[in-house]
């Protein structure tokens, strides 16, 4: 197996391993698809745009940074501090996420079950009346949402990719370069989309329908604690 195969190899395997083991890579997804009743076609797209936006960034001050000769270091720490800012967005993220759903909890008395065909309804109550209404349940105010893990997904790094596998690669020729950014990259977003779908119909397992109202609390909570496992673990 010559140099080439071997970063190739290697690059596959980093991808995959990198993306299973930091849990800001779909944990995010899983919840606030869960929380907004978004659809797996939905979930998959929102998984996608992400996860191009979140090689995209990487990639492309990797190619800067080699068609610029910079030194690997100097590239290493403008990682670096990426990785803590898209953190400690995550974090604000969770946080304000949750407060939100807390006060929707608290300000809501609607509760939401699930109808035989699948869709998830609000079931209101009128005091001192017999009349109650049905309404489906969307996601129009859920633009925040998408575009605040699209920003976080962009500025987090892949911190792998430029020292380890796209500085060697670049020794070699362009094509090695080409190939092992590639292979990095398309091995990186399907693990993420893995990841998210098995964690959705896991989730789906679970007999959560008494705790709907508290969803988006919930999800905010899972998601701040996920950012806080990233900034104390290193994941």
């Amino acid at each position: 197996m010559n140099e080439v195969s071997i970063l190739i190899t290697a690059a596959i395997s980093i991808a995959v391993i990198h993306t299973m083991i930091g849990i800001d890579h779909y944990i995010p997804f899983i919840a606030l698809s869960r929380s907004n009743d978004w659809t797996m076609k939905k979930t998959v797209l929102v998984v996608l745009v992400c996860g191009i936006g979140h090689v995209a960034s990487s990639v492309i001050l990797g190619f800067v940074g080699i068609g610029l000769s910079s030194a690997v270091t100097s590239l290493a720490e403008i990682e670096s501090f990426r990785g803590m800012l898209a953190t400690y967005f995550l974090i604000a993220f969770g946080f304000i996420y949750m407060v939100y759903g807390i006060r929707l909890a608290m300000k809501d008395k609607a509760h939401k079950h699930t109808t035989h065909d699948g869709h998830t309804v609000s079931h209101t109550h009128l005091k001192g009346s017999e009349i109650h209404e049905h309404k489906k349940a969307d996601s129009k105010n859920s633009g925040g949402v998408l575009w605040g893990l699209f920003i976080i997904f962009v500025l987090g790094p892949c911190e792998p990719l430029i020292p380890i596998l796209m500085y060697p690669a670049a020794t070699h020729n362009t094509f090695a370069l080409v190939a092992v950014t590639l292979c990095f990259s398309v091995f990186t977003i399907g693990t993420m989309l893995m990841m998210t779908v098995l964690g959705l119909k896991g989730v789906k397992l679970l007999k959560i329908n008494k705790l709907e109202r508290y969803a988006h609390a919930m999800a905010g909570f899972t998601v701040l604690l996920c950012g806080i496992s990233v900034l104390a673990l290193p994941i």
